[in-house]
């Protein structure tokens, strides 16, 4: 299918785009790749743009970035090959081998969500607000990069009839339409990004809109990942793992934020960017 036509029968499109975006020295430069380094590098400029909005500068961004994005990669890595381990047992050396594919997305999240929590602690900063603002990074990150699986005829779902259904030929030429969950996903993050983006300006506590992030993103994956095809499985059984880990990390997110609102009662001065400009407010 890497090569086959792209059809959206139902909106007229048909397309057909190399996975090779263009060859330096003989070296190809895959479309994914650039799509990934795309979503990466306009979700560090949406967060070096507004930090100050959070009480951190961009010294703290970039500093935090050069800690969390390996330990970030090594644990989606890590993620994906757990789960898929029979690939893995013959040779454990290819788990190294990253370039051949097989990151899983809520690896990297739960791995930079602790090495943020851990980079703070050392550097003395609250990680609320760095969460705030990696969560919307996060989704522009992640509503980009899933075209990189469009490109490569990945992470589609299972077969459908229904409107937006995305047609791929297979080894004899034969057109079958699937579910595009990879469009599905983007649309969802984006939504989740524009939501959030405006309610940050008026959010309630540090790390509100974190949690916010981790409810809305497992909400829609949950649903999601239930028409996937490609799903990690839980060690042999039928249990979907992201499709699990979306529904209990949506319910704990939702449950936090409930028990800060309702017995916490956070006040607007109690966040880490008014608490900042109070002490320089003193010190003039």
């Amino acid at each position: 299918m890497l090569s086959s036509v792209i059809t959206f029968p139902n909106l007229d499109i048909s397309v057909n785009p190399s996975r090779v975006a263009f060859t330096v020295f003989g070296k190809d430069i895959y479309w994914y790749g650039i799509i990934i380094a795309a979503g990466f590098i306009l979700a560090v400029a949406y967060a070096l743009v507004r930090c100050g909005q959070f009480g951190l500068t961009e010294d703290n961004i970039l500093d935090m970035l050069f800690i969390t994005v390996p330990v970030a990669i090594i644990c989606a890595r890590l993620y994906y090959c757990i789960f898929y381990w029979d690939l893995y047992r013959d040779n454990p050396v290819s788990i190294l081998y990253i370039w051949e594919g097989g990151l899983a997305i809520y690896g990297g999240v739960i791995g930079a969500a602790v090495s943020v929590v851990l980079f703070c602690k050392c550097k003395k900063l609250p990680a609320g607000p760095m969460l705030d603002i990696g969560g919307l990074g996060l989704l522009i990150g992640q509503l980009i990069g899933r075209w990189g699986n469009f490109i490569n005829r990945e992470a589609h779902g299972s077969v459908t009839n229904s409107f937006l259904k995305m047609g791929l030929e297979n080894a004899a030429g034969q057109v079958i339409y699937y579910h595009p969950t990879f469009l599905y996903e983007s649309v969802w993050n984006l939504v989740g990004f524009v939501l959030l983006h405006f309610y940050s300006k008026r959010r309630k506590f540090d790390g509100e809109v974190f949690c916010l992030y981790v409810a809305w993103y497992g909400l829609g994956r949950a649903w999601i990942e239930g028409l996937r095809t490609d799903s990690l499985y839980l060690f042999g059984t039928g249990i979907r793992v992201s499709q699990l880990l979306a529904v209990v990390s949506c319910v704990a997110a939702v449950a936090l934020i409930a028990f800060v609102r309702i017995r916490r009662k956070p006040q607007p001065e109690q966040l880490y960017v008014n608490r900042k400009t109070a002490e320089a407010d003193k010190e003039d």
